[in-house]
């Protein structure tokens, strides 16, 4: 009977009797998040290794400092430039007028065509003088009549047979007769415009079979004979410009126009308002390049002349507080950063001739300036000089026509 009895140890574990009691093995999620977190580590030991690259890269670019600015550069150079007055001037004919008519009337002949040259006294446009040529026949037949009655009356007068008063009233009819086939001949003249000198005529402004009131304007004449250019200067500089100064003129947008000439006259008075003083001078234009209203460049020629530091124009770097240039330097000995670097120097500019500048104050001679690309540096800048593109400046460039 005591077989039987089942034992304490079987019955505390739940197991059949005669086995060996079951172990219980990790959770199934468990290894799955054990890949999980591995994984996750990996992943932050590369971005880790990624971002101290990049925080290395970075200290190395900001040791190393930005890249050199690809710059044009040129030598200034020490000139002797003559001294000049610049200033701006328009061209003025010799004689120029407007022809108009001085009587109304309607236009009958036309005796020039656009752009023809006359001579001194040349008809150029007859009015209908019809009325007038007949009541100038009538005033002629008037006249010839008093005139016989008056070397009637002459003759009996010297005979003793007519009294005096009689040849005077008769000399007085001949007189106003002879008054009244005037005017009429004046006024006929009136009606025939003639070529007040010789020129050029301008643009046809009327039609035959036209009304014309008077003062109508018919064309323009300008005369050939000699041409003038007006100008003015500051009155600081009217102790330097006198009657005989040479000057010099440019003409824009003619190729090949450039003309000496001389001051003619000086205006006594001075602008109230612009304070400047008025100059007429002579051109030598044997080609016909200037015509009247043309704007031309003036640059009065004086005795001085001066030493100055040229730079091509586009040197120059203008702002609000000044204008200044960028001279490329060597870096000094021992710099971390070896090459060419920018440095900014304030200049003072001065005349501008062609594509060159004067350099007044700021610059030596024989110092390297940047010439295209200077907007774009800093002071202190790296640079690297690169002269195989662009155009070389002139003193009298010529752009082509596109």
């Amino acid at each position: 009977m005591e077989n039987l009895a089942p034992s304490s140890s079987s019955l505390s574990t739940g197991a059949p009797a005669g086995r060996p009691p079951m172990r219980r093995g990790p959770p199934r999620f468990i290894l799955p998040i054990v890949g999980v977190v591995a994984l996750l580590a990996s992943l932050g030991a590369v971005k880790a290794t990624q971002i101290s690259s990049l925080i290395n890269a970075g200290k190395a670019m900001q040791a190393a400092g930005p890249p050199p600015d690809a710059v044009g550069s040129a030598t200034a150079k020490s000139e002797t430039w003559e001294a000049t007055i610049a200033a701006v001037g328009s061209v003025e004919a010799g004689k120029g007028v407007t022809l108009s008519n001085d009587a109304p009337g309607v236009v009958t002949k036309i005796h020039f065509e656009s752009g023809a040259k006359v001579k001194h006294g040349d008809v150029l446009v007859e009015l209908d003088t019809r009325v007038e040529h007949a009541q100038l026949a009538s005033a002629i037949a008037r006249r010839d009549l008093a005139g016989t009655n008056a070397r009637r009356s002459k003759a009996l007068v010297s005979g003793g047979v007519a009294p005096v008063a009689q040849l005077e009233t008769d000399d007085a009819t001949l007189r106003t007769a002879s008054a009244d086939a005037s005017a009429l001949q004046a006024q006929i003249e009136r009606k025939t415009v003639r070529a007040p000198f010789a020129g050029t005529l301008g643009i046809r402004l009327v039609n035959i079979g036209q009304y014309l009131n008077p003062g109508t304007a018919l064309s323009v004449l300008q005369s050939t004979d000699a041409t003038f250019v007006d100008f003015t200067v500051p009155q600081e500089r009217l102790e330097e410009v006198s009657v005989g100064v040479p000057v010099r003129f440019t003409i824009g947008g003619v190729s090949g126009a450039s003309l000496e000439g001389a001051i003619a006259a000086v205006d006594p008075a001075v602008d109230a308002v612009t304070r400047s003083v008025k100059l007429r001078a002579t051109a030598a234009d044997p080609d016909r390049k200037l015509r009247p209203g043309m704007f031309v460049k003036v640059a009065v020629v004086l005795a001085a002349k001066r030493n100055v530091v040229v730079v091509p124009a586009t040197s120059l770097v203008h702002a609000a507080y000044g204008d200044s240039v960028f001279v490329v330097e060597k870096r000094p000995e021992g710099d971390a950063k070896p090459g060419l670097v920018a440095r900014q120097q304030f200049v003072r500019a001065g005349e501008l001739r062609g594509d060159f500048v004067a350099i007044e104050e700021g610059l030596k001679g024989g110092e390297e300036v940047v010439t295209a690309g200077a907007f774009k540096l800093r002071n202190g800048g790296s640079v690297t000089v690169n002269n195989d593109v662009g155009k070389a400046p002139e003193r009298s460039p010529k752009p082509d026509n596109r």
